[in-house]
């Protein structure tokens, strides 16, 4: 029997961004395996979707309309978990965008909307929760949607990287400010490889450059082609938070690489290197 089985056979998860994409595969089988699931999302129907997807094979679950990018509705969505709800066992901080332009092209709603989301959103999923899962005194796990572009560069993607460095920095400090105070906490940092979701849809570069419309497309297609499959990445993902790994993957062998040409760059001092994808896209 798989770990995730015994762990998440039971309690609540709060998933946010679970409307689409990992989020929803990550909800789904929290659900499969008995867990009450708590989808949220900014878009109301897709979340509604998704608890309604894993109601109807038998599970529990329930959808929230919340906007990560705003502090208060993560502080006001805690509140009516625990009070309904009572301990949260697993936290999902999954809800993000993808921005694509040159940095000085990216207009400012676009940029404040990125970080918002991907990375404001998490810090404050876990400033909102965490008091209350320390207060319950129960063991509980928390998942941080971090990524392989954490660990490089990508031009044209700049946004997106900056907030992902910095979730992964997040999630290295929380693991070990839980380990000081000896809570029984477990962080993960979630490191997706290439995996089949809907980021790199045209329809998802609102407020984009124009000049970002090819490069998306580039992804997407990429994506399309050689993407691993939203439920099995959102299976693999829950069997190592459940074994309390803080590194969590999907594709284990292209973090592996992607890390180690890091600590190449840190180590050597080099000025940073041009990703072979950004030059094909450049060409494309």
């Amino acid at each position: 029997m798989a770990c995730d089985a015994d762990v998440f056979n039971h309690g609540v998860a709060v998933i946010t961004g679970a409307a689409s994409g990992i989020g929803a595969g990550l909800a789904r089988r929290a659900g499969a395996l008995g867990m009450n699931v708590i989808a949220t999302d900014i878009n109301a129907d897709g979340a509604a979707a998704t608890a309604a997807a894993i109601v109807a094979v038998g599970g529990k679950a329930e959808a929230e309309q919340v906007d990560v990018a705003i502090p208060d509705e993560l502080d006001r969505l805690a509140e009516r978990v625990f009070d309904r709800h009572g301990a949260v066992r697993l936290l999902i901080n999954n809800a993000g965008i993808e921005t694509v332009g040159n940095t000085w092209e990216v207009p400012a709603a676009r940029w404040e909307a990125t970080l918002n989301i991907n990375l404001h959103g998490v810090i404050h999923g876990v400033r909102a929760f965490v008091p209350h899962m320390i207060g319950s005194g129960k063991e509980a796990w928390i998942g941080n949607l971090s990524s392989v572009g954490a660990f490089g560069q990508m031009p044209g993607q700049t946004a997106y990287t900056v907030t992902k460095h910095a979730v992964q920095a997040f999630s290295e400090c929380l693991y070990l400010e839980m380990e000081l105070k000896a809570l029984p906490i477990h962080v993960s940092a979630i490191v997706p490889g290439m995996v089949r979701t809907a980021i790199f849809d045209a329809e998802a570069g609102f407020g984009e450059p124009e000049s970002a419309t090819g490069h998306r497309r580039a992804m997407f297609d990429m994506m399309r082609a050689h993407g691993m499959d939203i439920d099995q990445a959102s299976a693999m993902f829950l069997e190592q938070m459940a074994q309390n790994r803080f590194w969590v993957h999907s594709d284990p062998a292209m973090a592996a690489q992607i890390i180690g040409a890091r600590v190449k760059f840190l180590q050597d001092q080099l000025p940073p290197i041009m990703p072979d994808l950004a030059l094909a896209i450049a060409v494309d």
